[in-house]
This record gives C-alpha cells, structure tokens and sequence, in this order.
C-alpha cells in the first residue's frame, strides 16, 4: 500500500442525505403566485383528479374488472408469505358449521325459543324455530368434539411450539370456532380463512391474530385450504361445509392432489345428508370412490384415524416425508 493511502484520507463529498436537500428541486413548491394567481386552484383540481391517484392507492382501479387478475395474485400471495414466515409447512383443516355453538348458547336460544311459543301456541313459525333449535342442541355436543380435535392437533408433534401442523378453519364461529379454541387452549397456535361477504362478520376469538386472513374470492380461499392440508375434518354442517368436502373428495378421486385422509364426524347426520352408497349403486362413482372417506366420532378417534392412515402409507404427518427406511 502506498504512503498516500496509509497517512491520507481521500477527499470525496459528504454523501447525500435520504430526504432532505440543501436546495429544493422545482417541483417541490408550485408556481409563484406572482406569475399566475390561479395556478394554485388548479394545481389542487388536478391533484384531486382520481388519474392522479398512485395505481395501489386508487381503490376503485384495483376493485374493476380489468384488474381481476391482480386481485387474484395478491389474494394468493399475502397469506402465502405469511405462512411460509411462520414456518407452517402442513395444516389439519376442519370444517362445520357456524350454527352449531356452545351447548349453552344454544340453549339459552332455545330456551327463548320455547317461551315465545307458549305464549304463542298456535304460531306455526315459532313450532318451526324451536324444532330446529332442538335439534341444533342434540348436536351442540360437537362443540366440544371439536375443541379437543383442536387440543389434539396443536399438541401434536413437539407441542404447542411446533408450527410445521397447524390447525386451520374457515375462521367463523361454531364448529371452527370451537376448534380454534382448542389450540388456544394450549397456547398453540392456529390459522383461520375468511371470506369477504356482503353481510358484516366477524372472525372467531381464538384464531391467533397474525393467522387470520381475509380473502376477497372463494376460489383462492380455497385454495389455500388444500395447499398445504393433511387431512380434512368435516363436522356436520351446510352448504358451505358440503362445499368444502366435495371439492376436496373430488380432487383426491381424480388425483389432481394426493390422497388424504377425510373424516366425516357424526356417522348419523352425514349418512342422511349425503347418500354415497346411493351414488355407487347408480354407477355414478366407483365403489372405490367410497373408500376416499371414513366416519368418526370423538376427537380421539379422529386424530387416531390420521396417524393410523400416515403409518400406513408410510408417510409422516409432519414432515411429507417417507418413513420408510
């Protein structure tokens, strides 16, 4: 190294500050009042002209038609990278419905239900609402069901800390709500999926705050439930629930994705809400078409069912990798 370099520096100016300048540029001010009193006024007109609006500022151009497909990107793409920075690499999904709550909420539902009716015996809505009400509470028991199969996933692996199998629902209340709970319960965490409805909603309490996403279309919605599922727990529910189970059914017979296991919970209710032995007697599917989904009945039941099926295929439910040596 040469004398120079050791005993001086080299001179160079000092380097430019991020936002701020000695001398302002001459865009920074608008024009002088002087040389035209009105400018101003327009300046503002235009500044206020939505064309002048930054594209991912201007609502209404990202909300139009044309700009669908960037919907759908970003849609995908925000709960994507959350995933992946939160080191979920395999989610159990469970689905069911939002009517079926806690045995007391419905209770206290049905309860009301049943005096309204006295006082109004003979109004045939009301004997309506309360037969349905009874029956949302003979079923309230799935309630709990679900909060231990919560319990049961978010201790599963290495505990509550290990986010590779993550709890994953619909992120609405009842039968999600209550599976969510279960890996509150335990301090694990969980994920839930919301959907952009036209009705005001609300997430449930327990899904953890940095996992609960809302998605402006059902199609990337559910794609985010099958990328990365393990299996699918169906509790009873409606068309949302029967929605969910038969897209997934049908990717898995047509082998667009990989078998997984789908567990219908309540053999009773799915077996009178959905006649699949009808289906393979009328040619319509495969008997082998039968075999893509089992029954269960207690959360225990369910989460042995799962690691049973892994074993099985020699696959292990937290990593996707063989098992076999």
């Amino acid at each position: 190294m040469s004398s120079y370099m050791k005993t001086n520096k080299i001179p160079f100016p000092a380097p430019a500050r991020t936002h701020a300048r000695k001398e302002p540029l001459p865009w920074h001010r608008p024009k002088e009042a002087e040389d035209d009193p009105e400018a101003w006024a327009r300046v503002q007109t235009i500044m206020e002209s939505q064309t002048y609006l930054q594209a991912d500022e201007d609502v209404d151009f990202l909300d139009s038609y044309n700009t669908r497909g960037v919907r759908l990107q970003i849609d995908y793409l925000k709960p994507e990278l959350q995933l992946e920075r939160q080191g979920i690499k395999h989610t159990i999904v469970v689905f069911g419905s939002t009517r079926i709550k806690e045995p007391q909420a419905i209770a206290r539902k049905h309860q009301g239900l049943k005096k309204a009716l006295a006082a109004h015996p003979h109004n045939k809505t009301l004997k309506k609402q309360v037969a349905v009400s009874a029956g949302l509470l003979k079923k309230s028991h799935y309630y709990e069901t679900a909060r231990e199969l919560g319990r049961l996933v978010g201790a599963g692996g290495k505990g509550p800390d290990d986010n590779r199998l993550t709890l994953i629902t619909g992120g609405g209340p009842g039968i999600m709500e209550a599976a969510n709970r279960g890996a509150f319960d335990i301090n694990a965490i969980s994920a839930g999926l919301n959907i952009t409805l036209p009705h005001e909603q609300f997430p449930n309490p327990y899904i953890s705050p940095d996992l609960c996403f809302r998605f402006h279309y059902f199609a990337i919605r559910k794609l985010h439930f099958l990328l990365r599922a393990k299996a699918l727990v169906a509790f009873p529910g409606g068309f949302g629930t029967i929605d969910e189970l038969f897209e997934a059914l049908t990717l898995v017979q047509t082998r667009k994705i990989k078998p997984l296991p789908v567990i219908l919970v309540g053999e009773e209710y799915w077996r009178q809400a959905i006649n699949v032995d009808f289906l393979a007697d009328e040619g319509v599917i495969d008997l082998e078409d039968r075999e893509l989904f089992w029954y269960a009945e207690n959360a225990e039941e369910i989460w042995q069912s799962i690691l049973q099926w892994y074993e099985q295929s020699e696959l292990s439910l937290f990593t996707g990798r063989n098992t076999k040596k």
